[in-house]
């Protein structure tokens, strides 16, 4: 049975499970939800998922939500891109806790913010502080990356897809790929992976 991902291009969260998805070569097919006209916060989508948020993958019974969780199965069910070994596993969970905390989980309220919300809600004080939190995260990264060619072992894992998930968005954010040189090589061999595609390609979208 082909898995489906309830997702939407803007979700940069969506995108991470939905290029783990292509990446580990599994049959997939995105199920669109409508989310700036509040289809995630419906009953209905509250059934799937009680947090009101994309994504969630449906694999048969199994029903799964928050990006992470879906990486680590989709790894875990198809073999790939986690490591090889308990101490690499390690490392991938690692990056994807920084990333979680550090990367996304500013990247994706300062994008919203900046892009889909109304001007007379934006908050430049606001945005201004996660923007100095973002760079201080991405120089983490572009620091950790001066020496090798991925985040967490000799090959592409789910660390690397999670971290770089909202890399990949032309949407400005205070993200410049010309500031992070080592970041850049790093999101271009990325996107040279078989089967790489970008979000908007990847996925529906709800805005254009």
């Amino acid at each position: 049975m082909m898995m489906k991902l309830h997702c939407f291009g803007e979700s940069g969260n969506a995108y991470k499970a939905a290029l783990t998805l292509a990446l580990a070569e599994q049959p997939w097919e995105p199920v669109f939800v409508d989310f700036f006209n509040g289809a995630s916060r419906s009953p209905e989508f509250r059934v799937l998922n009680v947090m009101g948020e994309v994504p969630v993958l449906e694999d048969g019974d199994a029903i799964l939500t928050q990006s992470g969780v879906i990486q680590d199965y989709i790894s875990s069910k198809s073999g790939k891109l986690g490591g090889k070994s308990a101490v690499e596993r390690r490392e991938v969970l690692r990056w994807m806790f920084f990333d979680n905390h550090k990367i996304s989980g500013i990247a994706g309220p300062l994008r919203f913010n900046m892009n889909f919300l109304t001007e007379e809600k934006r908050n430049a004080d606001i945005n201004g502080f996660m923007a100095m939190r973002l760079g201080s995260a991405l120089k983490v990264l572009e620091t950790h990356l001066s020496d090798r060619e991925w985040l967490a072992a000799e090959d592409i894992t789910i660390a690397d897809i999670a971290c770089a998930g909202y890399l990949f968005y032309p949407e400005p954010f205070t993200f410049d790929r010309k500031n992070y040189p080592n970041i850049d090589r790093w999101l271009d061999a990325i996107a040279a992976q078989p089967n790489w595609q970008h979000p908007y390609d990847l996925m529906p979208r709800a805005l254009s």
